[in-house]
């Protein structure tokens, strides 16, 4: 269980310090936009390469965030019954929602984008439109990526969630309600 523990630390840890370079991006986003809005509008002028970085960075910000906003709960979600739930109930939802739900989409997406990004890497994709980004592939390697640390992070929520189940049996049925009286 100490070794669990420990692997759900170590992702929690790789997943935050991921999230937080990421959400840099999204500065660099917004100036990019702002110079695209700039030049297009004022200057009469535009760059497809700079249109396309916009999508680029946006593709990257979401996938590669994903798990940064699941390890800290803010990802979507149907509230309505959730937060009347108990603790301990919220932890079972968790940890089944993540290993039926979650972890097999995550394995189906990394499974089908493996050979899309090695076809695009082989041939060398770029943009298709005159003046665009090269090295397309680089984007499309965000796919599988970004559903592998979604996928790990989902495994930490799972352990976590067993960790909470876990420690509340530990504790006996009534410790919650006693804690939920105080």
């Amino acid at each position: 269980m100490h070794f669990l523990r420990a692997c759900v630390g170590i992702i929690n840890r790789l997943n935050e310090r991921i999230g937080v370079a990421v959400s840099w991006l999204t500065t660099v986003l917004v100036a990019v936009v702002c110079y695209d809005v700039f030049t297009r509008y004022l200057l009469k002028s535009s760059l497809v390469a700079v249109q396309e970085l916009q999508w680029h960075l946006f593709a990257v910000i979401f996938l590669i965030g994903a798990a940064y906003t699941l390890k800290h709960g803010k990802h979507v979600r149907v509230d309505v019954f959730y937060n009347r739930f108990s603790a301990r109930t919220r932890a079972w939802v968790d940890f089944l929602g993540s290993l039926i739900f979650l972890l097999p989409f995550c394995v189906v997406a990394i499974w089908c984008s493996h050979t899309f990004v090695i076809n695009a890497f082989i041939i060398g994709e770029g943009s298709p439109d005159p003046g665009g980004l090269p090295a397309r592939f680089i984007l499309k390697a965000a796919i599988p990526v970004g559903f592998l640390l979604l996928a790990l992070q989902g495994l930490a929520l799972a352990f976590g969630s067993l960790f909470k189940i876990a420690d509340s049996q530990a504790r006996g049925p009534d410790a919650e309600q006693q804690r939920a009286d105080v």
